[in-house]
């Protein structure tokens, strides 16, 4: 923001004091007070929020502002407000304190065998094909940190991602405005799979596809990551809307429909590859070559991680890796 219409910057002292202002003369109390000031925007509920008096908050922030040089404050207005150089300060303190006070979680939860938690949220398919093994290998670093795992559709992932419920996600890259203030780092792409159980009719010699819409067809609903696809994969089968269509994204209620019915199910390949290769579900020889989409981990963007999730990650991505390597199917 520019600081045009609020006054003139003003100096203390005049002069860049250098590096060893931030090493030796700047303390955690000078921080906490300078954020509390500004994110309340008054001096006695900053004394408030840190159970300290108004003068030792306002001598604190004059302090400061004596070590940086600079008034972090415009003074020339009845309430609190930022100058330029407040504003500027204002981004590197509150991450400066944040990251301390992550630090010091870190180190306290590390100290408690098993008492950390790396908390992961994931698409089914990722739970399926990546997790189980990252998870195994991660628990093999023995670092005392317990692994919670949140299955969910891509959109509760990212909201409780942002809402700073989970510590990281493993899905796909949401739409632009879903990502806003999140990372992501692609890892390895994934299809769409059209399964059914081994001995469904539509196997039979001579059975074609064009009986689709003789049975109901599982379906990921709308707003989940994948139901595009879905939708375009039945109007090239020529599914008309006499469809029997059940909407779902859970894994468990699919699995156990398609294996003890006729119903014909629509998921990720992830969800599903183990199944496959156990021989309960089978493909149905559809073209999906044009559904891969990536598939990765997501973070918010400059949030601090745990050593836990640190470590977490790395599994994710060596396992990640393997599967690229397997042809990403």
């Amino acid at each position: 923001m520019s600081w045009r219409g609020r006054g003139e910057p003003r100096y203390i002292t005049a002069g860049y004091r250098g590096p060893d202002v931030i090493e030796n003369r700047i303390k955690h109390r000078h921080l906490s007070s300078f954020v509390e000031v500004a994110r309340l925007k008054s001096i006695g509920k900053a004394a408030v929020s840190l159970s300290i008096s108004q003068p030792a908050v306002s001598k604190t922030i004059r302090e400061l502002e004596e070590i940086l040089g600079v008034e972090l404050f415009d003074r020339s207005h009845r309430s609190v407000v930022l100058s330029y150089y407040g504003e500027v300060f204002l981004r590197f303190a509150g991450a400066s304190i944040a990251a301390l006070r992550q630090g010091v979680e870190s180190v306290e939860l590390a100290l408690k065998q098993g008492a950390s938690i790396v908390r992961v949220g994931a698409l089914a398919s990722a739970s399926s094909r990546v997790l189980p093994e990252a998870v195994t290998r991660f628990l093999g670093s023995s670092v005392g940190t317990t692994p919670q795992i949140i299955t969910a559709d891509n959109v509760a992932i990212l909201n409780q991602l942002r809402a700073g419920e989970l510590d990281f996600a493993l899905g796909r890259m949401g739409s632009p405005a879903s990502m806003v203030g999140l990372a992501f780092e692609h890892l390895y792409s994934e299809r769409v799979a059209v399964v059914a159980r081994r001995e469904h009719p539509l196997f039979a010699q001579g059975a074609g596809l064009g009986r689709l819409s003789d049975y109901v067809v599982l379906v990921p609903p709308s707003g989940s990551i994948i139901h595009d696809h879905a939708v375009e994969l039945l109007i090239r089968l020529a599914v008309g809307p006499q469809l029997r269509r059940i909407d779902t994204v859970s894994t468990v209620f699919g699995r156990a429909f398609a294996t003890t019915t006729d119903a014909i199910w629509i998921a990720h390949y992830g969800e599903v590859v183990g199944d496959i290769a156990a021989g309960t579900l089978r493909e149905l020889p559809v073209d999906t070559s044009d559904t891969f989409g990536p598939l990765g981990l997501i973070v918010r963007s400059g949030a601090p991680l745990t050593l836990g999730a640190e470590l977490m990650m790395a599994a994710i991505r060596e396992v990640a890796g393997e599967v690229r390597a397997e042809g990403e199917r």
